[in-house]
């Protein structure tokens, strides 16, 4: 009896010093910890804060949770399994697929979206009719990357297959080579291929070249404890039912907004039909703050063609599309209200072009105001401090707007103080604006405006513009 009682004491003991589960730990701590990378399909530093398919979803998750998120970045994907792995985190959120094995103690979550590899080449150059066929030109890969993995497996099929891997690269930059016709061929994923089909719109899929994978979270299953686990899986229900997971894939992945509407009969119509209602606005925020009223108006049409009930998907709003931050620094009001947005927006593009070094000349001091008003202020800074090292101008915008594209390259970002950007979005930008700008200063005299004349530093005889 003795003996039973005792054994049944140090099994009681041995209950009651188990852990909680980890979900219920994570909720009496305060704190959901996720690992990720600083890539374009997890995380990175956007115009309005952090930004990424990854971050948008781990943000979700412990708002859903009730708890805050702690975030922080590793540099490659296996590093961020093993901080999961480790216990250093809770979940790694960081662009990873399925199709690996995986240490003990954690477990795929359920797949968000579905990606598959591709054989890329420049549109109206020879199509390969076959990996073999491609192998017989030149194809090239980033070393050590999933694609040189793929082309390994490959070759067990196709013993001839060759190509060229390329060391301190990554697929965006073989990518831009390939558009430019300097790279025959390249493998991409999916969603590689979708982030850069926009600004390189050369570039075409000749062949699929692998079956479609899911991209996913690997969640904490310690000591197989699924409460977590259990709690990721409910979530991703309840995302994909309220359509959350189709919005966050559409904006980072769905087809960009392209210019090519801008002489369209739409823009005109809009000029006689939106642009009058805020003319006046725009005249009164162009006296008080010293910015061109027909910037400002292109501007506006960019953001949200004129439509003050405009709403993004990051939940700036309004004509001018401020953040709720913005619009607070700038103690401009309801930023909802068209005019309140369109005078917040002419004193942060104001405030923009004043922090900008002195010694930078108009019209470039105006064009990188622009841009910091869509990418950030730091972004910008990062592309002149790498023009300036590669000897180039830092002060001149044509230099500059060379070496923002490259914040979306790996190479390039990680020299920088702000890491990852879209940088070819700042480039369109100020190039859509640009064009917005030489049609209103034209249309501005036939519509009667009185308002300010435009900025002599924006002529429209200035081609340093175009």
């Amino acid at each position: 009896m003795k003996v039973l009682l005792a054994l049944l004491s140090t099994l009681l003991l041995a209950t009651c010093a188990q852990p909680p589960p980890l979900l219920q730990r994570i909720l009496a701590d305060g704190e959901l910890r996720v690992v990720t990378r600083n890539s374009p399909d997890a995380y990175y530093l956007g115009s309005h804060g952090p930004e990424g398919p990854a971050y948008d979803l781990a943000s979700q998750f412990a708002e859903h949770l009730g708890v805050p998120l702690r975030l922080y970045t590793v540099k490659t994907r296996e590093a961020a399994i093993e901080e999961v792995a480790a216990g250093r985190a809770h979940i790694a959120a960081a662009g990873l697929s399925t199709g690996i094995a995986l240490p003990r103690g954690v477990q795929f979550g359920p797949g968000y979206q579905r990606v598959r590899e591709h054989l890329v080449y420049r549109r109206r150059s020879a199509r390969p009719a076959s990996i073999a066929d491609a192998g017989r030109g030149q194809i090239e890969v980033a070393a050590t990357s999933a694609h040189q993995r793929t082309l390994e497996d490959l070759r067990l099929r196709y013993p001839d297959l060759a190509w060229v891997e390329r060391d301190a690269t990554d697929t965006e930059e073989i990518l831009a080579d390939v558009s430019q016709g300097r790279v025959q061929f390249t493998l991409a994923s999916s969603t590689e291929f979708a982030l850069n089909r926009s600004v390189h719109p050369e570039l075409a899929i000749a062949l699929d070249l692998s079956p479609e994978r899911a991209l996913t979270w690997v969640v904490s299953t310690a000591g197989d404890d699924s409460s977590l686990l259990d709690r990721v899986n409910a979530f991703f229900v309840l995302a994909r039912h309220d359509g959350m997971i189709a919005a966050l894939l559409e904006r980072y992945y769905g087809q960009d907004d392209r210019f090519d509407y801008l002489f369209s009969r739409n823009f005109m119509e809009h000029l006689q039909s939106r642009l009058p209602a805020y003319l006046t606005w725009f005249q009164q925020a162009s006296q008080q703050h010293g910015v061109d009223w027909r910037l400002l108006a292109a501007m506006g049409y960019q953001e949200s063609k004129w439509d003050p009930h405009a709403v993004s998907f990051t939940g700036v709003r309004g004509l001018m599309q401020l953040t709720e931050d913005t619009a607070s620094r700038m103690r401009t009001g309801d930023r909802r209200d068209p005019r309140s947005s369109i005078f917040g927006a002419a004193k942060y593009l104001a405030m923009l072009r004043r922090e900008m070094p002195h010694r930078i000349p108009e019209p470039d001091r105006t064009w990188f105001a622009v841009a910091a008003y869509n990418v950030g202020l730091g972004h910008v800074e990062d592309a002149r401090v790498l023009a300036q090292q590669s000897g180039r101008n830092p002060d001149r915008w044509e230099d500059v707007r060379e070496f923002l594209p490259l914040l979306s390259q790996e190479r390039w970002y990680t020299r920088t103080k702000r890491g990852y950007a879209r940088g070819w979005e700042p480039v369109r930008y100020v190039e859509n604006v640009q064009a917005y700008l030489n049609i209103l200063q034209v249309a501005g005299t036939s519509m009667s405006v009185d308002g300010p004349p435009p900025d002599p530093e924006l002529d429209s005889n200035d081609t340093r513009k175009l």
